[in-house]
């Protein structure tokens, strides 16, 4: 997360593990083991490591402990932090220097400094925590005590990626329409497994094709013959620090020269200079979720009427530097005066200032946002802005549509290896220039035809200039081995303690129902493993009359029986397959054994899921305690709030270890917990976080005593299962020269500078990435920022999913704070925050969180406002900013107290990491909505069904009364508070029960009545429950209802125990800021 000033006492800095974390436990250097296929070892060099400096960048403040005598801290002491262990691939050890070459210890307010006041009850004083690793891409070397803002280094990582065929080949099949998993034209199974059929909105303009080939027989073919092969570009010594798995062309099998572009500096314009028609092909809407309210925003929503005109200097400077456009975000507020400025409408992302015609080809804001919407021209201009530089992504999200180009040229440039995309410039028909490295590239012929329009010449039409997300076929130069078969190994924790909490039978029968509806084609594979103390495998080959259990008793030494009969082909053993998950849930019914092996287990499972790779369903219910792997209990309930006894790290470094393998032989292991006692998830979350997987956890899981879980499991078993999948996947970001990216966040491992290895993708995960300023981008206008994702598809087709997002450049502090997007800023700084609490400690991480409000409206302050006010004074894009980082400081990653149970707290700060934003949004601050008048006044229409839109309420007691009933939406959980008073027509019409007295205690379910105010309830709450991957839970309780200190947990704006109310918080940020 942060870039040290002085390297970390104790050790060297850390190397390339920095960037993945390192095991904390062991001295030794880990290899990733043997080279399995002499295609997946290609190597690069040193220089391409991260020995180069790197910029300093934006990091987190904190200070030391409060002075318990004199409620006063002090900033600038450093806290000693050991370093992580370095890994080591190949046999070679990767070092990186610290980040900056000047030592100095930062002072970012002279004099003493007021920590966050605790209450009463809480011990303030802090204690480090040695560092250990966590969270993929957070630190580089150990981090120090302060979030930073500092000068830029020089250098800047050297992108890598496929080389693009000239010459045009063979792009497999073709036939894309048919494909319903990748190519949708409002198809529901596009969808999210909630959603009813049937209710995906009709498109406002019916879909056009979105596959065009360059055979079809849509118009004459382009003349002139196939482009002439280019001379080959001089080629730098290549290199890698661990085993590249066989599609690695996309990472290193090119190096990519870096030509020296003198006209670098020029005013950056963005258009054609050569007259065009409005486009022939268009089909792009904004991603958007099935039956969400239309955005006011400017972002696509159909075929605009786009006529490309010379787009110079002169023609942005009315959009670039009229910020009169935008009255209401000059506002300046006291927030301690206009404190309810939460919007009774989901919040939406503030719109780049830029010119219409750009604009409305930008990429949408579900898909790939940016912390500031106006990049600062230095680093020297962001760092007195004080806020964050970085980027949200959700590259595989669903969407209703997406164009797919099938093409044997795929144009990109030939300097940085950009994909062509909107933001391109067209110096004439045969020439284009790149608008990240600004180099001049030839038109390729084939590019220069249009089949849809059936018009040759016309480049700035063909789909890939019109659409800023947009899928492109990859031909064969994409891979080095055929695309690999979906392969799918479910592992089941069949020990007494599973067996009891009756999980078996619920996942076996989910399986049964979803077997036909998993993503695949003819090859899919399927395997199954179970254990105890003891492995078992299931033969499964074609001919036998029923499966047959093999058992493997030696967990020191693992073995694979008869490993080519353990992963079949799902079609031909259908049959058995099918017995197996009949009769597997009786099979160990009367078990005793209680112990677990499930470290030996996942080791079988990756030796067996090598030489194919594939999806590891690992589905566990107890602390591992056999074998390599066995974990010793770490929770004392008493001290969970002392940031000291804490167990964040890994108590051993074998899951990571294990999941680096895995990740080098393209598996990936998706994680179940169903525990209701202490199970190490800090330990066994590894597993699933470098391998680019992901964690489900089921706390106190039991069919019986706990049903509104096993109801949670199913529904999220189901889209699980069926939901797409990206196999053997790396994801690269590349930005505008003189931006770079230094650190990235979220599941996967970064396999070198900038590659994100990703052996599994699926459309639920987000990822980050922290950015800084390295060279001045005066002379540039406008900065973009592509996204590539190339994978292999369910039905084996290697494809590319391209995002490319541009920006306006901004010369002033006012600009900057103006194009803020708060929730994007909260979402990176929670990123951060959760790496600061591993690597240091929680209050450290708390104290940051506070100190980066701070240090912004002090910023805001000082610099932008010309008077200076009493109160709290802020811009209107930041008016939420305290109000998200409160509720940030209450969330379960980061609150204090002692009733957050340890691997609760782990679960939040996974999902932080691996969420896409709008959903983190949700989990930090809920939704709260009054349910007991809902009337048809501005309801949304989706498929038939009318959506009620109640305003969104502030978090407090004081928006609730005893005769109304209200909705808390909290993400993963949804609790209806009924009033003691609420009206008998609430109590008959939607809960049917008689009176307040006859509500059940425990009630998770809302009967279908014949009544409108039922049917307006349960379409609201179903369409809240529709717009997300997982399932929440619904509660329905009275007043005097246990869980109503829960629901009281979530009024952010509230006191408690261990936290400020909103009204204090501000108070003691004021204090800070006007000092």
């Amino acid at each position: 997360m942060s870039q040290p000033r002085i390297p970390a006492s104790g050790g060297a800095p850390s190397g390339l593990q920095a960037q993945n974390g390192a095991a904390p436990t062991s001295g030794s250097p880990y290899t990733n083991g043997p080279v399995q296929n002499t295609l997946m070892s290609s190597h690069v060099s040193a220089g391409q490591g991260y020995n180069s400096q790197l910029p300093a960048s934006y990091h987190l403040p904190a200070k030391t402990a409060l002075n318990p005598v004199s409620g006063q801290s002090n900033y600038g002491g450093f806290q000693t932090v050991s370093p992580l262990s370095n890994y080591q691939g190949l046999g070679q050890t990767l070092n990186r220097p610290p980040m900056a070459s000047n030592t100095m210890t930062p002072s970012l307010h002279g004099g003493p400094f007021s920590r966050m006041p605790p209450p009463a009850s809480q011990n303030s004083t802090a204690t480090p925590m040695p560092s250990g690793s966590f969270h993929p891409g957070v630190n580089l070397p150990p981090p120090p005590s302060n979030w930073q803002y500092n000068s830029p280094a020089t250098g800047s990582p050297i992108n890598h990626s496929p080389p693009v065929s000239t010459q045009p080949t063979g792009s497999g099949n073709t036939n894309l329409t048919a494909n319903h998993q990748y190519i949708s034209s409002g198809d529901p199974s596009l969808q999210n497994s909630y959603i009813k059929s049937g209710s995906a909105p009709s498109l406002v303009n019916p879909p056009l094709p979105t596959t065009f080939q360059p055979g079809a027989p849509l118009g004459p073919p382009p003349t002139g013959g196939p482009p002439p092969a280019r001379a080959p570009t001089p080629q730098k010594p290549s290199h890698s620090a661990i085993p590249q798995p066989s599609f690695s062309s996309a990472a290193n099998q090119e190096a990519t020269p870096q030509f020296p572009n003198k006209n670098s500096k020029m005013g950056r314009s963005v258009g054609y200079a050569y007259p065009s028609l409005p486009p022939g092909y268009q089909n792009t809407t904004p991603a958007s979720t099935t039956g969400m309210p239309p955005s006011s925003l400017n972002y696509p929503s159909g075929p605009p009427t786009f006529t490309q005109t010379p787009l110079g200097a002169t023609h942005l400077t009315a959009s670039m530097s009229g910020l009169s456009l935008h009255p209401e975000g000059l506002r300046v507020l006291n927030l301690l005066q206009e404190r309810n400025m939460l919007p009774s409408t989901p919040l939406q992302p503030p719109v780049p200032n830029l010119h219409e015609d750009i604009q409305k080809l930008n990429c949408s804001p579900e898909l790939f946002r940016c912390t500031l919407t106006g990049v600062p021209q230095t680093q020297a201009l962001l760092n007195r802005a004080k806020l964050p530089l970085g980027l949200l992504l959700h590259p595989f999200k669903d969407l209703v549509q997406l164009p797919v180009v099938t093409s044997s040229t795929i144009v990109r440039c030939r300097s940085c290896r950009t994909y062509i995309n909107p933001f391109v410039s067209f110096l004439d028909q045969r020439r284009w220039k790149c608008n990240l490295c600004y180099r001049v590239n030839d038109v390729p012929e084939e590019f220069m035809y249009n089949p849809l329009t059936r018009v040759y010449g016309e480049p700035h039409r063909r789909p890939e200039v019109q659409n800023a997300t947009i899928e492109f076929m990859a031909p064969s130069e994409y891979m080095l081995r055929p695309p690999q078969p979906p392969v799918y190994l479910f592992v089941f924790d069949v020990s007494h303690n599973a067996i009891e909490t009756g999980y078996l039978n619920l996942v076996c029968q989910s399986l049964l129902d979803n077997l036909d509806l998993l993503p695949g084609n003819t090859r899919t594979k399927i395997g199954f493993i179970t254990f105890d103390s003891t492995i078992h495998f299931y033969s499964l080959q074609e001919g036998l009359s029923q499966p047959q259990m093999l058992i493997v008793s030696d967990i020191d030494d693992v073995f694979i029986p008869m490993p080519e009969n353990l992963l079949v082909n799902l079609n031909e053993s259908k049959e058995l397959v099918q017995d197996l998950l009949k009769t597997m849930p009786q099979m160990f019914k009367k078990t005793l054994e209680t112990q677990s092996a499930l470290g030996p287990t996942l080791q079988a499972a990756f030796k067996l899921l090598s030489p194919t790779g594939g999806r590891m369903s690992v589905f566990q219910t107890q602390l591992p305690t056999l074998g390599v792997g066995a974990l010793k209990l770490r929770e004392e309930p008493n001290q969970r709030s002392s940031a000291k006894e804490i167990h964040l790290t890994p108590s051993t470094d074998f899951y990571k270890k294990l999941a680096l393998d895995c990740s080098g032989q393209q598996v990936a292991v998706d994680l179940f917990l169903l525990s209701g006692q202490y199970s190490d998830l800090a330990s066994l979350g590894c597993i699933s976080r470098y391998s680019a997987g992901s964690v489900y956890y089921y706390p106190s899981y039991h069919h019986q005593h706990n049903p509104v879980q096993a109801q949670k499991l199913q529904k999220e078993l189901q889209r699980y299962l069926t939901r797409k999948i990206g196999f053997e996947a790396v994801m690269r970001i590349r930005c505008t020269k003189g931006l770079s990216i230094h650190t990235f966040h979220g599941n996967f491992f970064v396999r070198s500078t900038d590659l994100l290895s990703l052996p599994n993708v699926n459309p639920d995960a987000g990822y980050a990435v922290q950015m800084s300023v390295e060279e001045s981008l005066t002379d540039t206008q406008l900065v973009s920022f592509q996204s590539a994702l190339l994978y292999t598809s369910s039905k084996g087709e290697r494809r590319i999913r391209v995002h490319t997002l541009c920006l306006p450049v901004v010369s002033t502090l006012n600009e900057i704070f103006l194009g803020a997007d708060v929730q994007a800023i909260a979402g990176l700084l929670a990123n951060m925050a959760v790496d600061r609490s591993v690597t240091a400690s929680l209050s450290d991480a708390r104290d940051a969180l506070v100190n980066a409000v701070i240090d912004s409206l002090s910023a805001y302050r000082s610099s932008v406002l010309s008077n200076q006010h009493p109160g709290l004074m802020v811009p209107f894009s930041l008016r939420l900013f305290p109000l998200f980082v409160l509720a940030l400081l209450k969330q379960k990653s980061f609150q204090t107290g002692t009733n957050v149970r340890l691997d609760e707290r782990i679960f939040a700060m996974c999902q932080v990491k691996n969420q896409p934003l709008i959903y983190l949004m949700l989990t930090t601050h809920p939704s709260l909505y009054r349910v007991d008048n809902l009337s048809d006044e501005g309801a949304l229409s989706v498929s038939d069904r009318t959506i009620p839109q109640p305003p969104i309420l502030q978090l407090s007691v004081e928006k609730l009364s005893r005769d109304g009933a209200f909705l808390m939406d909290a993400g993963f959980v949804m609790i209806l508070w009924v009033g003691k008073n609420c009206g008998q027509n609430f109590l008959s019409h939607v809960l049917g029960v008689q009176n307040y007295a006859s509500v059940p205690q425990t009630m998770t379910d809302l009967p279908e009545l014949n009544t409108p105010e039922s049917a307006r309830t349960i379409a609201f709450i179903s369409w809240l429950r529709e717009q997300r991957p997982f399932f929440p839970i619904l509660y329905i309780i009275r007043d005097e209802s246990p869980m109503k200190a829960t629901f009281l947990q979530y009024m952010v704006e509230d006191r408690t125990e261990s936290a400020l109310s909103y009204y204090e918080f501000l108070l003691h940020i004021q204090q800070q800021v006007n000092k």
